[in-house]
């Protein structure tokens, strides 16, 4: 049976099957310093657990073979997040905590993040949306500004000898 490594605890490789990516709670436990078998009964008395938890052939702590009560991969860190720090050896404790506190933060970003996601999008639209009314706005006065001196130009194109002595050999671009 092929195993992998998927983290340390406290010096204890964990692993996991390669092929079925089940993990042993047995060697969890011993590393933490509780109870393999109450965190057992603990999974098999949980609604949720209780249905993904199997028996299977597992790699000891002394790289023996032993058939151990296991957990799916995606099952683990939500069982070791219901692990409370003060039931583990004091050497652990720290990392018990730690990993609890990742796991509210991972919890709130997973919860939040959609809600973030569409404020912010939100935010970048209105902002986008001034933006593109300014350059229109701008677009039309340009559009007027342009408008007025090609009628401008225009007039002064036409613009005679005869209509310039009349104003008194004057160009009064802004009266055309």
């Amino acid at each position: 049976m092929n195993t992998k490594i998927i983290t340390r605890v406290n010096n204890v490789d964990i692993v996991s099957t390669s092929d079925e990516q089940l993990v042993a709670i047995k060697p969890i436990c011993e590393a933490l310093g509780i109870d393999a078998k109450v965190q057992r009964q603990k999974i098999q008395d949980d609604e949720d657990l209780n249905p993904v938890g199997v028996l299977s052939t597992s790699t000891g702590s002394d790289g023996k073979q032993y058939e151990m009560y296991c957990l799916p991969m995606e099952f683990i860190f939500g069982w070791l997040f219901t692990i409370n720090p003060k039931n583990v050896k004091e050497e652990a404790r720290d990392a018990v905590r730690k990993f609890r506190l990742e796991c509210y933060h991972a919890l709130y970003t997973h919860f939040t993040s959609r809600a973030i996601f569409v404020e912010q999008k939100q935010k970048e639209i209105d902002n986008q949306l001034t933006i593109v009314e300014e350059a229109k706005g701008n677009f039309k006065n340009a559009k007027n500004v342009l408008n007025d001196a090609d009628q401008k130009l225009q007039k002064l194109r036409k613009l005679t000898m005869d209509d310039f002595d009349y104003e008194r050999r004057q160009f009064k671009l802004f009266e055309y």
